[in-house]
C-alpha cells in the first residue's frame, strides 16, 4: 500500500469576542498560505510502492500519454511523469 503524505492543516487563530479586521486578516493569510501550498507542486513520499517497470510505457509512446502519467525512460530505467 502507498502512503500519500499530505500537507498539515494550518492551526488557525482563536477568534475575538466581537469582529476584529486584525484577526480576519490573519486568518485569511493563514487560508491563503494554506491554499497555496496544496496548489503548488509538491514532492511526494511514496513508500511500499510495487510497480511492474515491464508494463509501464516508454518515452516512445509519449504523445499518447496524458500530463501526469508516469512513463519509464529507457536511457537510464528511470520513472518520470509527463508534465
Amino acid at each position: 500500500m502507498a502512503m500519500l503524505q499530505n500537507t498539515a492543516t494550518p492551526a488557525l487563530p482563536n477568534p475575538p469576542e466581537q469582529y476584529d479586521a486584525t484577526y480576519m486578516n490573519q486568518l485569511l493569510n493563514v487560508l491563503r498560505i494554506f491554499f497555496n501550498g496544496i496548489n503548488s507542486e509538491q514532492i511526494l513520499t511514496v513508500s511500499g510502492i510495487n510497480i511492474n517497470i515491464d508494463t509501464l510505457p516508454t518515452e516512445a509512446d509519449l504523445a499518447d500519454l496524458r500530463v501526469g502519467d508516469v512513463y519509464r525512460y529507457t536511457t537510464d530505467n528511470s520513472l518520470r511523469i509527463k508534465v
